[in-house]
């Protein structure tokens, strides 16, 4: 059903939407890798909402092969990460 041509009607026109163009705030994540005799400190400027499985990849860490911790608290491998934060981390198996 045809219900005419809207060439004579004039209707406002809308404003067009505007996102921001800034990025998400990057954040400074601390990993304290430990082993055996020595540890590892590493500090990688991240953004908001990474997860902390690709920061545990970016310092070269097998994430199947590591056990995470924020303070004395096991965390998740799919933690998403909102703030500053300081994890250990523990290598748990030798590679060999």
């Amino acid at each position: 059903m045809h219900r005419g041509s809207s060439k004579g009607r004039r209707t406002k026109s809308r404003r067009p939407e505007t996102l921001p163009l800034s990025a998400s705030p990057a954040l400074t994540i601390r990993l304290e890798v430990l082993r055996a005799g020595h540890g590892e400190v590493f500090t990688r400027r991240v953004p908001s909402g990474t997860l902390l499985r690709s920061v545990l990849r970016s310092v070269g860490q097998a994430t199947e092969g590591a056990a995470v911790l924020r303070g004395e608290r096991p965390v998740p491998l799919d933690l998403p990460l909102e703030r500053d934060e300081e994890f250990t981390v523990i290598p748990t198996f030798s590679g060999g």
